[in-house]
């Protein structure tokens, strides 16, 4: 079945947005669209790849939610079309909302336990990332979080036609979101930068550690064109992805951005 990979990211989905849906303080539902020319680190070959994403976050009483499903599409060279799914969600729970009290000082607004889970349909691969959230407060910043995670394997492996199981790490995550106008345009500079520490696969061969950053510059459009803020966005994201997937291949790709809030 297409999605039987993705059931145990969709069931996190389905429970984010139901308890979003209990007692959300805020939530935001958006359609990305990003296109550019990427490699695929093992054949070397370069395709024209679209990735259409879902993207929701959310928070509740006791925490947030956050998850994304994208579905990408690479057309090679000689007009070979291939096309994946990936996932990741990650739902957290605000210590300060359950001793009803700030825990931290200073810059740090808030302490959280974060449960997390990473699905790759075609490669069949899990991965469970339970860890720390630290919020930060910086001014200017609509938002700017760390995570740190265990990055462990739970996928099926080259027996079951999958990519090979890697041993167990661990991941740095940075997000941020940083709004700003010029004149009567809104812009925003946002997005996130992981790294993954090395590990090894099943053949025990090194998987080497990588650092996933994808910054991205968007206009308000919508805003421009006399619409409600924030719900179309124009803009240029780029990928820089040093020893992607962990190979020993590094590349930067500029991608066309559009996002569509709703």
């Amino acid at each position: 079945m297409k999605f039987k990979t993705l059931l145990p990211l969709l069931s996190v989905c389905s429970l984010a947005l139901t308890s979003s849906a209990l007692a959300a303080s805020w939530s935001s539902t958006a359609l990305h669209v990003n296109n550019g020319v990427q490699k695929n680190p093992f054949t070397k070959k370069k395709s024209n790849t679209t990735v259409y994403s879902i993207q929701h976050a959310s928070g509740y009483e006791f925490g947030d939610n956050f998850f994304f499903i994208d579905y990408s599409n690479d057309v090679k060279d000689d007009g070979y079309q291939d096309d994946d799914f990936y996932g990741e969600g990650y739902s957290t729970v605000s210590l300060s909302a359950l001793y009803d009290e700030r825990v931290g000082t200073g810059s740090l607004l808030d302490v959280g336990l974060t449960a997390g889970i990473n699905v790759a349909h075609d490669a069949k691969v899990v991965k469970y990332l339970p860890g720390v959230k630290l919020s930060w407060d910086v001014p200017g910043f609509n938002f700017l979080s760390t995570l740190v995670t265990a990055y462990i394997d739970d996928s099926e492996g080259v027996a079951k036609g999958g990519a090979p199981i890697e041993t167990n790490s661990w991941m740095f995550d940075v997000a941020f979101e940083y709004p700003f106008t010029i004149g009567s345009h809104k812009f925003s500079f946002k997005g996130h930068a992981e790294y993954i520490a090395k590990r090894e696969d099943e053949f025990g061969n090194n998987v080497e550690a990588w650092i996933l950053a994808q910054p991205i510059l968007v206009w308000d459009m919508g805003h421009a064109l006399a619409m409600k803020e924030n719900t179309l966005l124009l803009g240029m994201e780029l990928q820089y992805w040093h020893n992607k997937l962990g190979t020993e291949v590094t590349e930067s790709v500029p991608q066309i951005h559009v996002e569509w809030a709703f």
